[in-house]
């Protein structure tokens, strides 16, 4: 699993990015799985589920708050992005592992949930809806698209995000959602030391449960952007 920390990019560039990657890999020109970890600058994103209930601002109103809006190709309803976020995009092709949307999803999930066990928090999933929570708290969402087995998209772990953000939108279309964040439940502020142990822990959780040693590469050669 090749691991690429992209830093905090706009959620546009990135988002060419997994497209561009996600064709390189179906056209053989890239064997590896990958994985983008990425911090991104406040944004809402609209998977192909959303209910217009779920956005209850205009996206002119969102853009004077200095908020992004982009409608993409992911499954499920509303999220936001934000600083503080652990963003994942797996670059994976299923045809190695399990053609199974329901397996990949719950894979991403059993990822999180141990990830954050190694950080002291107990978390699960709530029967019916897609994510990872902690006492009744929703600290993970997912997101995920795939084209021919080969996926993106993907996960965002709530570290030390401003939850506040979360007020503008239904988030995942779930009414009277509480949201949660690593540092909220730890009891403490976020840190560069909080980031880079939630950072460590779903690396190498994810890598475990596809079977795959996580590999750190700072130079995104399949593509102009760079760290």
């Amino acid at each position: 699993l090749v691991v690429h920390d992209l830093g905090r990019r706009g959620y546009a560039e990135v988002l060419e990015l997994q497209r561009d990657l996600c064709r390189q890999r179906l056209a053989g020109e890239i064997s590896e799985d990958i994985l983008l970890l990425v911090e991104h600058p406040p944004v809402i994103t609209l998977g192909r589920g959303t209910r217009p209930g779920s956005l209850p601002l205009s996206q002119a109103e969102l853009e004077e708050r200095g908020v992004e809006v982009f409608e993409v190709e992911r499954g499920g309803d509303v999220t936001f992005h934000g600083p503080g976020q652990l963003v994942g995009y797996p670059i994976l092709d299923l045809r190695g592992h399990r053609e199974d949307l329901h397996w990949y999803l719950r894979q991403l999930e059993v990822a999180l949930i141990g990830a954050l066990e190694k950080l002291g928090i107990e978390a699960g999933v709530n029967p019916g809806l897609t994510g990872v929570w902690t006492g009744g708290r929703k600290i993970a969402s997912i997101g995920i698209h795939v084209k021919q087995w080969v996926t993106f998209h993907g996960f965002a772990l709530n570290v030390h995000t401003d939850l506040s953000y979360f007020d503008l939108i239904v988030p995942c279309g779930i009414k009277d959602v509480i949201m949660t964040s690593v540092s909220r439940e730890l009891g403490g502020s976020g840190s560069d030391a909080l980031w880079e142990d939630a950072r460590g822990a779903v690396v190498a959780e994810l890598a475990g449960q596809f079977g795959l040693q996580p590999t750190q590469d700072p130079v995104l050669r399949y593509s102009s952007i760079s760290k």
